[in-house]
């Protein structure tokens, strides 16, 4: 048993804690902006993390390209999948084709996600694949010693958030999705066609899910139901950190990364804990939530 006070162990675990909340943060935020701008939960977005994983595998694997293109290409794929299903499956929710777009919505995704899954394992079959990785070997500091993957996939991360917050926050297409987000009909009156970016925010969603699936493959192996609990762990992200909040997704997945890891490692029985990780997260989640109904940086909503 490792004492509980020692500071390599610490620093290591919180190493690995701070790695899985960035590849959280990733999928949270995809699911963030997606429900945020459009207003829809979609219910396949554990299964375009499960397209990028694939997608790095076969371009690094079997092809041969080289990673960091790879990553690249899986991202796009992932995006190109997003695009496709937001024109042929989702437009007909907000352009008046159906008479309920939120039944059609959940329903139509949660349909898709079992499709793209089952699709995955007639191609691939059910055996996890092990893709190429970014960059084999340890770094050691001093005592710690952490995989130079799980450091170069940590950085492109936390690059590719920076860079979806640098889109939103300080670009006019960014004052555009927020404007679609706040008021869709206000925004429409000042000339954004609120159509263009409703397909926008689908296709960044799932490029930034593709991503984390591609970063996460060569770690965590591929298979074709990947993408399941990373999909359940977005909405609990989402939820906790508010409904819409893009800043709430980010410090949520943070906390549930902390979360998983420390008591993963802290717990007595090393091989109890870790088989009851992913709980602790819902756990957290109802307590937050008994506390602020809103989530951590969610806004109340005054009813009309």
């Amino acid at each position: 048993m490792i004492p509980p006070l020692d500071p390599t162990f610490f620093f290591t675990e919180m190493a690995n804690a701070v790695i899985i909340g960035v590849i959280y943060a990733l999928m949270a935020l995809g699911l963030t902006l997606i429900f945020g701008i459009m207003k829809i939960v979609n219910f396949a977005h554990g299964e375009v993390y499960m397209v990028g994983g694939y997608a790095y595998f076969v371009a690094t694997s079997m092809i041969g390209i080289n990673a960091y293109l790879s990553l690249v290409l899986a991202i796009a794929g992932a995006a190109a999948v997003g695009f496709a299903i937001e024109h042929l499956l989702i437009s007909p929710s907000y352009t008046r084709k159906v008479e309920k777009k939120d039944e059609y919505t959940i329903l139509i995704t949660f349909g898709l996600s079992i499709f793209m899954m089952n699709s995955v394992l007639v191609a691939f079959g059910p055996w996890p694949r092990r893709p190429s990785s970014y960059a084999p070997g340890l770094l050691t500091l001093g005592t710690i010693t952490v995989s130079l993957d799980r450091i170069v996939v940590t950085f492109i991360g936390a690059g590719l958030l920076a860079a979806t917050l640098v889109l939103l926050y300080r670009t006019s297409i960014g004052k555009a999705l927020r404007a679609v987000s706040q008021d869709r009909e206000a925004a429409l009156v000042v000339g954004i066609n609120a159509n263009r970016m409703n397909a926008l925010t689908f296709t960044l969603g799932c490029a930034l899910a593709g991503a984390a699936g591609a970063l996460t493959s060569p770690i965590f192996l591929t298979y074709p139901d990947m993408g399941t609990f990373p999909g359940i762990k977005g909405f609990v992200i989402i939820v906790l950190g508010g409904m819409g909040s893009v800043p709430g997704a980010i410090v949520a997945s943070i906390l549930l990364g902390l979360v998983e890891v420390f008591t993963s490692a802290y717990i007595p029985d090393p091989r109890r804990a870790f088989a009851y990780r992913d709980i602790y997260g819902l756990i957290i989640l109802v307590l937050i939530l008994l506390l602020k109904p809103s989530g951590l940086l969610g806004e109340k909503r005054r009813k009309a």
